[in-house]
């Protein structure tokens, strides 16, 4: 095996990277059918910063390029890529990280001109996912997407490198005695994966076919990476979830139970963090996964008020769940949590106020800090009315003896009050979701429909 390989993998040494953005000057306008404002290149260089850390590589510079035209042989202009080569040279670097899709034929040209290897977004992306994956089903989803990434650089690209290099870590490339890589392994590697995911899939199926049959609602957490989705999650749940100022700290979904203000109980669910420009296989690959999300009964999506990006960045989430069917009357699940107002002046946080109030009462943003655990009392004083908008309220009385009864409801409906009446009869107010309404009045044919302010409104029969 070649000494040149980085040391990144066995952690002697860490590797020396150069971080460059090359951005359109019209990113947004260029687009076809691209909407929402512009990214700011700043923001965007420090995300690209932000990437590179969070795989350890020792970023020893950035540079931000403005591109009115992209290169086919080599993205950037010749100068560019000249001065270049000279500050990588210089800086001694081992991998350049391009913020950009880079084409097979651009990346090996970039090698070769500049002496080092050179990794783009998606694969940065990649590398995360594969170092972050902690349970079987996200260690296969990622190579799952991985392997489509290689495959879709089989052709003109690693077959013709002249210097036969290996790579590092998970992204590592073919490595020097096996450049030529099988097409048709690769392809029943990702056919075994499948089949693999495929019964996975089934698996969460079950259960949640299961979690239906207890009858607590799910609330998911979706937002930009590092938005502070695992922080909030922690102080929720009491959890000890990997909450980090890093991008993708979470990568595995993790659901624990909560109680909201008037006793009713919650599943929460912590999802991976979304990006912009996520690589498609990624979101194909982890469909699976995000299946939780669009089968919730609430979206609380949590936005970062605190960067400079963020507007931007609700953005590129919105899209991701309309890609996810979340739109329209599904949309209406959402909510918007606006989180980090610690890190506000006292100004900035006003006029986040101020426009927090001009929204309609319904869908109101909540401003909140997951870290100090402000405003989480009046979040989970909105989530309970807005799980209560689609369920039933009803009054069911159970004679003393009915042990059964009792256990039935508490295994099949919320059960918001419970108190003994002078006769010994237990008085209880459940709550159910309207597929369960039907099954719950078969059981007790003499509840009370309760309306919203709690007063009787009907007989079920």
């Amino acid at each position: 095996m070649s000494e040149e390989r980085s040391g990144i993998e066995d952690g002697a040494t860490r590797t020396r990277a150069l971080v460059v953005g090359p951005y359109a000057t019209r990113q947004r306008a260029a687009e076809p059918g691209g909407q929402g404002p512009i990214r700011d290149p700043a923001a965007r260089l420090s995300e690209a910063v932000g990437l590179a850390q969070a795989i350890d590589l020792d970023v020893v510079g950035e540079i931000g390029v403005a591109l009115s035209e992209v290169r086919p042989s080599t993205y950037l202009g010749k100068g560019k890529v000249e001065e270049i080569a000279e500050k990588v040279k210089a800086a001694e670097v081992d991998l350049v990280t391009m913020d950009c899709q880079l084409s097979p034929v651009q990346q090996r040209n970039l090698e070769k001109a500049w002496d080092a290897k050179v990794i783009d977004r998606t694969g940065l992306i990649l590398e995360i996912f594969g170092k972050r994956a902690r349970t079987k089903e996200g260690a296969l989803q990622v190579e799952l997407a991985h392997l489509a990434y290689q495959k879709s650089r089989l052709v003109r690209s690693w077959t013709h490198l002249e210097r036969q290099r290996g790579g590092f870590g998970f992204l590592g490339g073919p490595g020097e005695t096996q450049i030529e890589t099988d097409r048709r392994l690769i392809e029943e590697r990702m056919a075994r994966i499948e089949r693999d995911l495929e019964q996975v899939k089934r698996t969460r199926g079950l259960h949640r076919k299961k979690r239906r049959e207890v009858p607590y609602p799910v609330v998911a957490l979706v937002g930009y990476t590092n938005a502070g989705k695992s922080t909030l999650f922690n102080r929720l749940t009491r959890a000890g979830v990997l909450a980090e100022n890093m991008l993708f700290a979470t990568l595995d979904p993790t659901l624990r139970q909560i109680r909201l203000p008037h006793g009713a109980k919650i599943l929460l669910s912590d999802t991976v963090g979304f990006i912009s420009d996520l690589p498609t296989m990624l979101i194909s690959a982890f469909r699976a996964t995000l299946e939780e999300v669009t089968l919730a009964d609430v979206v609380l999506h949590v936005r970062d008020l605190s960067h400079e990006d963020w507007e931007a960045q609700a953005g590129d989430v919105e899209a991701i769940l309309a890609e996810l069917g979340l739109t329209g009357d599904s949309g209406a699940r959402i909510l918007e949590v606006w989180n980090k107002i610690d890190a506000l002046e006292p100004e900035r946080l006003e006029s986040m106020r101020r426009a927090a109030r001009s929204e309609k009462a319904h869908d109101r943003p909540l401003l909140v800090s997951a870290l100090t655990g402000e405003g989480l009392d009046t979040l989970l004083e909105r989530i309970e009315a807005r799980l209560a908008e689609g369920r039933v309220r009803l009054e069911v009385d159970l004679e003393p003896a009915d042990g059964q009864g009792l256990a039935w409801l508490h295994s099949h409906t919320e059960v918001l009050e419970r108190e003994t009446l002078p006769d010994g009869r237990a008085h209880l107010v459940v709550r159910v979701a309207p597929e369960r309404f039907e099954g719950v009045t078969r059981r007790f044919p003499h509840a009370e429909v309760l309306s919203e302010k709690g007063a009787r409104r009907k007989r079920a029969h």
